[in-house]
């Protein structure tokens, strides 16, 4: 077995042992991040294991299990934790009443501030312990921001899988699967998950795809290989649907009956050709000038007899 095979076996153990655990992204991550952390935790779900994900900074994204994502550390357990919005001095006062088979918890603004949007809250279970603690696309603990600074106690005694390419990656993990030269982690992701021997399904085979496909640039960056086209036909085989892929729009888009902008007009200075600016006196070229016929300066005396009269010159000048 070579170094990533007993990484990845060791990784095995350690999923097959804990109950519980927490996938970790950086602030901002990439489509390849969220595409391997998403499809992760719908694999490891799959096992019965008790998994959350997190992010200081939610991410929007349309894959399977983004919705999952939570911008604080859950460690899963069975208290209920109901998560609002919440700003300083609006809520005047908590309550709660039983009816029937019904627990209502109740809300109440303080006058002059607005009610609770219900489309704002969130649920997540608290109070449990964290076996195992993934990382996605993080080269140091530091680079996770305020999921790490706020919580580093929770980050202590416990396994830490760190999974990246990144070439600056400190190995900070307890396990360390970084491979700095695969064309993307959702690939890693995927060794994993077939190591485990789990179902690859529709879902976790598009997110996966989806996540190789924008870190390669579709299939196109210098580090994608015959192995990279492999993984692909896999999963595809699983059932993978090619999503389309878009590119961020610039700010300033060209509508389809915009024409394309006119060259710059080049300008005659009297220190030599420029771009156009008015302040300048210049004579504007357009396009291709038509044949110009010589000036008259300087010939209005000339006869067409003083053409034909012989021209003398004494020391390189006209007599």
């Amino acid at each position: 077995m070579n170094n990533q095979q007993n990484t990845i076996a060791r990784i095995h153990e350690i999923f097959n042992k804990g109950v519980s655990g927490v996938i970790v992204l950086p602030p901002n991550p990439t489509p390849d991040a969220i595409s391997a952390a998403t499809s992760l935790y719908l694999g490891l779900t799959k096992m019965g294991k008790n998994v959350s994900l997190a992010c200081s900074s939610k991410p929007t994204s349309d894959l399977t299990g983004a919705d999952k994502i939570q911008s604080s550390l859950t460690t899963g357990g069975d208290s209920l934790m109901v998560t609002l919005p919440y700003t300083d001095g609006a809520i005047d006062k908590v309550d709660y009443n039983i009816q029937g088979n019904s627990f209502n918890l109740i809300v109440t603004p303080r006058p002059g501030y607005q009610k609770l949007n219900p489309t704002q809250v969130s649920y997540s279970y608290t109070g449990g312990t964290v076996d195992f603690i993934v990382t996605v696309d993080a080269p140091t603990l530091n680079s996770l921001g305020t999921i790490y600074t706020d919580n580093q106690t929770q980050f202590t005694g416990h396994d830490i899988i760190n999974i990246d390419r990144h070439l600056t990656n400190a190995f900070f993990g307890t396990v360390n699967l970084v491979n700095k030269t695969i064309s993307s982690i959702s690939e890693l992701v995927l060794e994993i998950l077939e190591d485990l021997k789990l179902e690859v399904d529709r879902d976790i085979a598009t997110n996966l795809y989806v996540g190789i496909a924008t870190a390669t640039n579709n299939f196109t960056s210098y580090s994608v290989n015959a192995d990279t086209f492999e993984n692909i036909a896999t999963l595809m085989r699983l059932g993978a649907v090619k999503k389309v892929i878009r590119k961020p729009v610039s700010p300033v888009v060209q509508t389809q009956h915009q024409q394309p902008p006119a060259p710059p007009k080049i300008q005659i200075t009297n220190q030599g050709m420029s771009p156009s600016v008015e302040s300048q006196p210049t004579t504007v070229i357009e396009e291709v000038e038509k044949e110009k016929q010589p000036s008259q300066a300087g010939f209005e005396n000339k006869t067409g007899q003083d053409w034909l009269k012989p021209k003398i010159f004494k020391n390189g000048g006209l007599i």
